[in-house]
């Protein structure tokens, strides 16, 4: 199987989060993608997040009765922080040694990756699909790549580079939504509609339990 995983803190998931692991899917041929909420998120320590509960629950209405996407409940069975390194050594122990792993994330994401536990490791696990973000120049991802203290080799297609572990790393294109997950944390601590940004179900969860109305500057 063809498996990919992506990651977040989902606080709250969004149709930019979905449209880009429904492309990434059908552009890589996948089987499945996994939408995994960081129950701990690393990146965010020391400032508030919703709690872990309330962002599954919205993530698994999110994804409605798609045929590609599923969520998985693993960083919040786990004690600490989320670390990516952990669940993907926990995804090879769950499914069969020939299966392929894909991990997606957004170019803003991986330029922070040195910044991640064991981040060289990662690419031992699984391939890496990097969705392109406005004005980054593809010459770029050379040089960061160059500073990861790894051989990394560029392959004849100029968006796709081989890892010493023998995986690649790609980047792709998704279909641009300029929705964030802060941007609609702000409109509802101000009492506006966030209508289309996210699915209907997720919306009315969210209005429901009275999520994110008053939020604090920092978490903004």
């Amino acid at each position: 199987m063809k498996i990919g995983i992506l990651g977040g803190t989902f606080d709250p998931i969004h149709l930019g989060h979905l449209r880009a692991a429904e492309e990434i899917g059908e552009k890589m041929r996948l089987d499945k993608v996994y939408l995994i909420p960081s129950a701990l998120p690393p990146h965010k320590s020391g400032k508030p997040v919703t709690s872990f509960y309330h962002r599954l629950a919205i993530a698994r209405l999110a994804i409605g009765n798609s045929s590609i996407l599923e969520v998985l409940d693993l960083e919040g069975k786990r004690d600490g922080l989320s670390y990516s390194i952990e669940t993907l050594k926990e995804l090879h122990s769950m499914f069969r040694p020939g299966d392929d792993f894909f991990f997606i994330l957004g170019m803003d994401a991986f330029l922070e990756i040195t910044t991640w536990k064991e981040y060289q490791n990662l690419f031992n696990y699984a391939h890496f699909v990097i969705i392109r973000r406005p004005g980054f120049q593809t010459e770029k991802i050379g040089v960061l790549l160059s500073g990861l203290g790894t051989k990394v080799k560029q392959t004849d297609l100029a968006d796709v580079f081989l890892m010493p572990s023998g995986k690649r790393l790609m980047i792709k294109e998704t279909t641009l939504m300029d929705i964030s997950s802060t941007g609609i944390r702000k409109m509802l601590s101000q009492g506006k509609s966030i209508r289309f940004l996210v699915p209907e179900p997720v919306r009315d969860y969210i209005l429901k339990k009275g999520l994110y109305r008053s939020y604090a500057a920092d978490h903004l």
